[in-house]
Parts: C-alpha cells; sequence; structure tokens
C-alpha cells in the first residue's frame, strides 16, 4: 500500500525482455536504494513493483507479462526518469491517499497550461474508467496522488503545485504523453459491493427501501410516511 506521495526519483538503468516478461534495472537514490531490502515493495511510476535483488543503489525488479501489458513499463528506454515510492508503513502519515499501485489503464495527457506557479494538466482516461473520476476525488498518476479539479466524461483536469512539478516526472510530460492511472481504491470496491454497472443483480443489496427500512431514508410519499410505522421506529432507534 502506497499513499501517492512521491519521495524520490530514479533513473531506468536497464531493461530486459526475459520470456514475455521484463527485468527492469533502476538507479535509486542512496536514501532508498541503501535501505531497500529483497522483497520490498516500492512504487516505480505508480506500479507495485518487489525488490527481487539489488546492487549498491541499483534495485532490481522483474515485470510479468500482465504488467507490461497494462502499463509501459516494457516500453521505457534506459535513462528515463521514473517516481519512487517506498511502501506505506503502519507509522507513516498518509499525505495523499491509500494506492494500492495496481494500474487501472493508460491515460493521455492532452493539456499542460501555466496556472500562475503551479500547472494545469488534463488528461483523457479510457472511457471505461470515467464513471469512477469524481470532481474534488482523488486519482494516481504515474504514481502521484492528485486532487480531480473537473472531469468531462472521461477526460479530467488536475493541478501540480510547484512542489509536486518539480520533485516527480510530471515536469517531462508533453501533449501525448501516455501515463499511468490507478482510480481511487473506494469506488472500484464501492461499485463492486452495489453490482456494477456491467451486470447489476437482480436484487441489488442496497436499495431505497432496504435504507427507509433501516431509518436512513424516508419513504417515497407523505402519505407512506405517515402511514409507515416501521420507517419511524427504526429511526427513532437509530437516533436514540
Amino acid at each position: 500500500m502506497f499513499t501517492g506521495i512521491v519521495q524520490h526519483q530514479g533513473t531506468l538503468a536497464s531493461r530486459e525482455l526475459i520470456d514475455g516478461d521484463a527485468r527492469l534495472t533502476v538507479s535509486a537514490p542512496p536514501e532508498l536504494g541503501g535501505r531497500a531490502r529483497v522483497g520490498d515493495s516500492i512504487a516505480v511510476n505508480g506500479v507495485c513493483l518487489t525488490v527481487a535483488g539489488r546492487r549498491d543503489d541499483e534495485l532490481v525488479f522483474d515485470a510479468s507479462a500482465e504488467t507490461l501489458s497494462k502499463t509501459r513499463l516494457g516500453q521505457l528506454e534506459p535513462g528515463a526518469r521514473l517516481n519512487l515510492e517506498p511502501a506505506l508503513s503502519a507509522s507513516d502519515p498518509v499525505g495523499g491517499h491509500f494506492v494500492t499501485g495496481h494500474i487501472d489503464g493508460l491515460g493521455e495527457v492532452t493539456r499542460i497550461d501555466p496556472d500562475g506557479r503551479s500547472h494545469r494538466l488534463e488528461v483523457a482516461a479510457p472511457e471505461s474508467l470515467g464513471r469512477y473520476i469524481a470532481v474534488k476525488g482523488c486519482i494516481t498518476v504515474d504514481g502521484v496522488s492528485l486532487t480531480v479539479n473537473d472531469v468531462n466524461e472521461a477526460r479530467f483536469g488536475v493541478n501540480a503545485v510547484p512542489h509536486t512539478w518539480s520533485v516527480t516526472t510530471m515536469k517531462d510530460y508533453a501533449v501525448g504523453t501516455r501515463v499511468h492511472l490507478e482510480v481511487d481504491l473506494i469506488a472500484r470496491y464501492l461499485e463492486r459491493l452495489v453490482g456494477g454497472r456491467d451486470e447489476p443483480p437482480a436484487e441489488p443489496d442496497i436499495t431505497t427501501d432496504f435504507l427507509s427500512k433501516q431509518g436512513f431514508a424516508p419513504p417515497l410519499s407523505d402519505d407512506e410516511l405517515e402511514e409507515d410505522e416501521d420507517w419511524r421506529d427504526a429511526r427513532s432507534d437509530r437516533l436514540d
């Protein structure tokens, strides 16, 4: 688990394709590379990878065919700069939001505009992810936790403050840059819990009638409200 607060930057030292998988060697700064251990989880441009080996400050990761199919890691050339974040520990502050490092899809930067001392970016997400993106909600772009400022179908706008711009790979972006996207974890689970839009359950667990009977929502009409003793009793019990 991560927070989307990028703490370090590294560079891709080498990329080796092996039977459809890839072995990535990343040059990390000493404060990360010097304390990372084999088996640790590190988010690399937002992708959760496991340290498979270490040589001084170089960290070795294996990326499966599934990971390569969902990300740009297999397309990056040596020398590419990378956002790095070690896994969250129980005592760490959650400065961003809960991030799993499991990429939902690739987006494309469609616009970059100066906005005072900050930069405003527009990103086109895959159409299937549009329903998970909400104004003032959270989204992760290449491992960076950002607040959504506006949404137009599957396009969304975010603002990168000067600090974020300076300590992440966002300053390398241009129109057309492809980026890793992870939508908010709560949105994914909420859709699953209520049945999803693609295959809605015949009888959803959470309905207006269910909420009414639990005292959280009144019946639909005033006449029903007057006659519905169950709702009044449930509401009274909940308030007590």
